[in-house]
């Protein structure tokens, strides 16, 4: 008889999305192979994902919700799991994500997080630790959900211009990152400036940080360091910071501007026309 791994569902938010999983697919009248063979998957990977040694995505929460009619179950379960996958250090950063109607953040020298592309996070994730990086990317790139919410957050993302020339992942993953940044030109929601060399010294030069504002509750700014993150709701560290935000997104280019600078970097660094010994092609 196959041992069959008994999970404590109040163990994790991965444990507990196993464990509804197999009670869901039990119900049904399922085996594992039958789902998976339903939803597209093997059922070596529903088994996987049931006894919490592999990290479940959004698409396979979607398809087993809609075969198990489950009401989303899963689909909801999926947002916790992934946020509890996060750095111990991070997921109160990721529930203030969740939580704010406005983000502010300010990069200096790469593209923050929450606008960053598959290829570039498993390169910045990957440039020290392979271990698990696919979960850990998956784990990064869930966060971006927030701009999926009926009620997302207005986004303010302010780059410091060595972030479009700091090559992560070689030309091709620049190349798609920057156009990533150009999807948001005509979104009112999500809003990207960068701010020039050119501008010399600047409010932010001590370095990078993230504003979140609520609805009903006090601003938060965020900084980090190696390993760790430094949320504060001080009122006099608030004021500075917002102070110091305000003075960046005027010194910034404007949205037209900012897009127009990408556009041609994109195009001049990282355009196909480029070799692999960064030449051009004659």
């Amino acid at each position: 008889m196959t041992h069959i791994n008994v999970l404590d569902p109040g163990a994790s938010p991965l444990d507990y999305y196993g464990f509804e999983l197999r009670r869901h697919r039990e119900a049904a009248g399922l085996t594992q192979k039958q789902l998976g063979d339903i939803v597209n998957y093997t059922g070596s990977l529903v088994g996987q994902i049931e006894t919490a040694r592999k990290l479940p995505t959004q698409e396979f929460s979607e398809r087993v919700d809609a075969a198990l009619g489950t009401g989303g179950l899963l689909s909801r379960l999926v947002t916790l799991v992934m946020r509890s996958q996060l750095p111990a250090w991070f997921q109160q950063v990721a529930e203030l994500e969740v939580r704010a109607v406005e983000i502010c953040s300010f990069q200096t020298h790469m593209v923050l997080g929450l606008l960053q592309t598959k290829a570039y996070v498993h390169a910045v994730l990957g440039a020290l630790d392979q271990t698990r990086l696919h979960d850990r990317t998956a784990v990064r790139l869930a966060r971006q959900h927030i701009f999926e919410k009926h009620d997302q957050p207005i986004f303010w993302a302010v780059l410091g211009e060595a972030a479009l020339y700091q090559e992560i992942g070689g030309p091709k993953t620049m190349r798609e990152q920057l156009a990533h940044l150009l999807s948001f030109e005509h979104n009112p929601q999500i809003n990207v400036q960068v701010l020039p060399h050119s501008t010399g010294a600047h409010a932010g030069l001590q370095g990078s940080f993230d504003l979140y504002r609520f609805a009903g509750d006090p601003t938060i700014v965020y900084t980090e360091s190696y390993g760790s993150g430094h949320p504060t709701a001080n009122p006099d560290t608030v004021k500075d910071c917002s102070l110091r935000y305000d003075h960046l997104r005027a010194a910034a280019l404007s949205l037209r501007d900012s897009a127009d600078l990408i556009r041609r970097v994109m195009e001049e660094r990282y355009g196909e026309q480029l070799d692999a010994s960064r030449d051009p092609v004659a």
